[in-house]
């Protein structure tokens, strides 16, 4: 079973105006994403390795991907990034 990714544009295609505008625009957002991006792949690399989804670092990875998927999606539903 193939290892999809959770990027950004798969996830939120009706943003990918916006998310291309603010990660050429808006130094915080691209870091955000960037580190989005980096997470994400770790998952998948770990995943496709059969890591165990008991694993409690694995769930903190996860857990953490979650997060800053909601803090970049509420800066994609502003089309800006807060501050």
């Amino acid at each position: 079973m193939p290892i999809h990714a959770h990027t950004l544009e798969a996830d939120f295609p009706e943003y990918a105006a916006t998310i291309r505008q603010l990660r050429q625009n808006d130094v915080d957002f691209k870091l955000v994403s960037d580190g989005y991006n980096k997470l994400d792949k770790e998952i998948r690399g770990l995943e496709e390795r059969g890591i165990t989804t008991d694993d409690n670092h694995f769930n903190e990875l996860k857990i953490r991907r979650a997060q800053l998927k909601d803090q970049l999606y509420r800066q994609l539903r502003n089309g800006h990034s807060p501050g």
